[in-house]
């Protein structure tokens, strides 16, 4: 009986520490998610701006519908933004699921956990990267994306971008599919501002304004998976934290049986003992 003892009690502390670093990473994805949210409104401010500016530059142009935009005499390229790390539940499962095969090359992806359930699926990308740690390395990868694609479109490999990404709304994650290349300046708002002038020429002025609003675009198409794959592993942990309450409640229960049941064994052999001797 004292042996069962010591095994559940050895039991609930392991059951505490497992716990214990549930609770740690949940907080550290929490951090994270939050973090990610705050950047991406500032991205979308910079991104405005920058919009604003192009706008100020030339009057929207005409570009080709969605219809004609889909049409398969393009060379469309996918961006997808899949899970770094595990304890994400089907994070990435769930972004690859939305991609039909005919149009997954060339694949730009990242995330090391989502490219090896990718590759599992036969979908091989052409260039892959890992998601940062942090989100001050979204900059430097947005940096790595861009020159990557922009080589591609050099060399003729593609003439288009989708990017597909993964966004928390509701406490639910939603996967988003839009094209970011080229760069619909019709959508853009209308100048209202008079125009600037400037010494630098107006077709390398749009050139470099849109190099960093597709910038700008990366970086917040990251971000949104960024916070999402955290927001999916705090969910996961969550899940988790209830499964390990429920379990230790179970162990404590089991000990307060056991050791009420030693107890009265020990009363028994006293009482016995007791007797006996009288």
């Amino acid at each position: 009986m004292t042996e069962r003892l010591a095994d559940i009690s050895a039991r609930i502390k392991s059951v505490r520490q497992l716990g214990a670093v549930v609770n740690a990473m949940k907080s550290i994805a929490a951090s994270r998610a939050y973090t990610a949210r705050t950047q991406i409104i500032a991205v979308d401010s910079y991104a405005a701006t920058i919009s604003a500016a192009i706008s100020s530059v030339i009057a929207p142009s005409p570009y080709p519908t969605e219809a004609q935009a889909s049409s398969p005499q393009y060379k469309r390229g996918l961006l997808v933004f899949c899970a770094e790390q595990g304890f994400a539940g089907a994070f990435s499962e769930r972004v690859l699921d939305s991609i039909a095969s005919p149009e997954a090359q060339p694949l730009f992806m990242v995330g090391t956990r989502g490219e090896l359930i990718a590759l599992a699926r036969g979908l091989v990308p052409r260039w892959s990267l890992a998601m940062p740690a942090r989100t001050l390395g979204i900059s430097k990868l947005a940096d790595e994306i861009t020159k990557a694609i922009y080589r591609d479109i050099e060399r003729g490999e593609i003439e288009r971008l989708d990017v597909i990404f993964t966004a928390w709304n509701a406490g639910h994650p939603t996967i988003i599919r839009q094209g970011i290349f080229p760069i619909d300046h019709s959508t853009f708002p209308p100048s209202v501002g008079k125009r600037y002038l400037t010494q630098i020429p107006q077709e390398t002025l749009i050139s470099d304004l849109s190099g960093h609003y597709f910038h700008a675009l990366v970086c917040k198409a990251a971000l949104h998976a960024f916070s999402a794959e955290n927001e999916a592993r705090m969910a996961t942990m969550s899940a988790a934290g209830s499964q390990i309450e429920q379990e230790l409640g179970v162990f404590q229960a089991t000990l307060r049986r056991v050791r009420q049941e030693t107890i009265t064994a020990e009363l028994i052999e006293l009482g016995t003992g007791f007797a006996l001797s009288r």
